[in-house]
């Protein structure tokens, strides 16, 4: 399986940016998906979670309420919409694959993609 993630940019505090990854290989349609981030000189944090149907979602605290994750089985793409984008949300954001059901845990994902850069100012 390979990923590809895009759609990250700069944006002001309080906009929006929509993430997209791309998956390319046998079996991608049937793995759960995850968003992670991680920012400078800290550890790579989990943010949200899809399961392979996509009936299952999980968040990170820090996203609830603001970040959307979502997949279009037909297209092979995970997306994940971020509003209301604060400055602590600055990170390079990682998109992988996971045959665990929505796990928040970094070790279940067995594929990841290149990460797209977010930047949010203040």
């Amino acid at each position: 399986v390979q990923l590809q993630a895009s759609g990250g940019g700069l944006v002001q505090a309080g906009g929006s940016l929509r993430l997209s990854c791309a998956a390319v290989g046998r079996a991608s349609s049937s793995r759960a998906m995850g968003w992670f981030r991680q920012a400078p000189g800290k550890e790579r944090e989990f943010v949200a979670a899809i399961s392979s149907s996509g009936s299952v979602t999980n968040y990170a605290d820090s996203a609830k309420g603001r970040f959307t994750i979502s997949r279009d089985q037909a297209k092979n793409m995970v997306y994940l919409q971020m509003t209301s984008l604060k400055p602590e949300d600055t990170a390079v954001y990682y998109c992988a694959a996971s045959q665990s059901l929505a796990t928040v845990f970094s070790s279940r994902y067995d594929y990841w993609g290149q990460g797209t850069q977010v930047t949010v100012s203040s």
